[in-house]
């Protein structure tokens, strides 16, 4: 699973970061958050909003971030029901 947060480094940008990983430890999951700070890198991936969460190529989170619980939902319903490649 590829994670990505994006964000140009403000409050919001390092707390989604840092509830993403925390929901992935409460997962139990060893998976790395990367984080993208480059605006081309985020201007290309659509996104006009952040901070922003981007799964497996999907941005599933955008203008806003989310509690850790939250985002450990989110992270389940993404692995039982991931995005279909075309």
């Amino acid at each position: 699973m590829e994670i990505k947060v994006l964000g140009m480094g403000c409050a919001k940008c390092s707390l989604l970061l840092n509830h993403t990983r925390q929901a992935l430890q409460m997962l139990g999951w060893n998976e790395t958050v990367e984080k993208v700070d480059d605006l081309d890198q985020i201007l290309q991936s659509g996104v006009l909003r952040t901070p922003a969460l981007m799964i497996d190529g999907q941005v599933v989170l955008s203008g806003q971030t989310a509690t850790a619980e939250t985002l450990r939902d989110l992270l389940l319903r993404h692995r039982s029901n991931p995005p279909q490649k075309r």
